[in-house]
């Protein structure tokens, strides 16, 4: 099956699958994914590519929409990763977002999240969209308010003890 692709000015956004098992193991292993995100426990290529077969593909390919793989146009590099999730336990759709490090500040997140907003609307459907964070993680507080959702209050995940700022948007 195929599924939609998407460009901005600096960006590709394509849906995650196993060929990017490597970039997906850098990635959930950086200090800001583990910090602010959380330690998925993926040791090895081999389980980044289960951990894309078992969380992604299966809400791609139910929903049409996931984890997108960031791409920089000019050079076609892997440089963070932007989607749209439905999470097991929490009413609607929320956006995540997370980068390298070497690639974090200078507005990639910004531009990838803002189109897969976009997206939400036009491509998908949906009618609101949520935001999670830390309390600690300023950044992504800055971005979702950017993005135009405000905050909302608190809310925990399931299976999941820390509880998170809660920001929503109407599209």
């Amino acid at each position: 099956m195929s599924y939609k692709k998407f460009e901005t000015g600096r960006l590709t956004l394509k849906p995650a699958n196993e060929n990017d098992a490597e970039f997906i193991f850098e990635l959930l292993n950086s200090p800001s994914w583990i910090q602010y995100i959380g330690d998925r426990n993926v040791r090895s290529v081999e389980e980044a590519k289960d951990y894309i077969n078992k969380r992604m593909k299966p809400q791609l390919e139910r929903l049409g929409f996931s984890n997108y793989i960031v791409s920089k146009k000019e050079d076609n590099v892997k440089i963070g990763t932007c989607g749209l999730y439905d999470r097991e336990g929490i009413d609607g759709v929320d956006i995540g977002f997370a980068f390298l490090p070497q690639y974090e500040k200078k507005g990639y997140a910004y531009e990838a999240a803002q189109k897969l907003m976009k997206e939400a609307k036009d491509s998908f459907g949906l009618k609101s969209v949520s935001g999670f964070t830390t309390k600690d993680n300023y950044s992504s507080q800055k971005l979702l308010e950017k993005l135009g959702l405000k905050a909302e209050g608190k809310i925990r995940i399931p299976n999941d003890d820390e509880e998170l700022l809660l920001y929503k948007i109407e599209l």
